[in-house]
């Protein structure tokens, strides 16, 4: 599989891990949206929120944001999953965007 995600989650690509645990890693974005932006990104792949076939990888996923954000001091954040192409998914890796430090309008553009 040529998933760059796997080959950070693998530490084949170096990566600044800003959290890492036995089930997800988590790093800034390299294009950031805001002044906090960060990915979080389960080890074992799937391909996206449709494919995800573990109530426990959901978890996994979603019970480290607030783990990161703590760690951060941030206390106000958004998070952001997209899902296919039209929905603005380019790394066919299921991974959560986080986002603080700036105001958010609605809807989401």
């Amino acid at each position: 599989m040529d998933c760059i995600f796997c080959k950070i989650a693998n530490k084949e690509i170096p990566s600044n891990f800003i959290y890492e645990d036995e089930n997800v890693i988590a790093f800034n974005d390299l294009n950031p949206q805001a002044p906090v932006h960060f990915l979080v990104v389960p080890k074992k792949h799937y391909e996206s929120l449709n494919t995800i076939d573990s109530k426990e990888a959901f978890a996994d996923i979603f019970s480290a944001v607030p783990k990161i954000c703590e760690k951060l001091g941030v206390k106000e954040y958004r998070t952001v999953v997209n899902t296919g192409e039209s929905a603005g998914q380019s790394v066919f890796h299921i991974h959560v965007h986080v986002m603080a430090g700036r105001e958010f309008t609605w809807p989401a553009g």
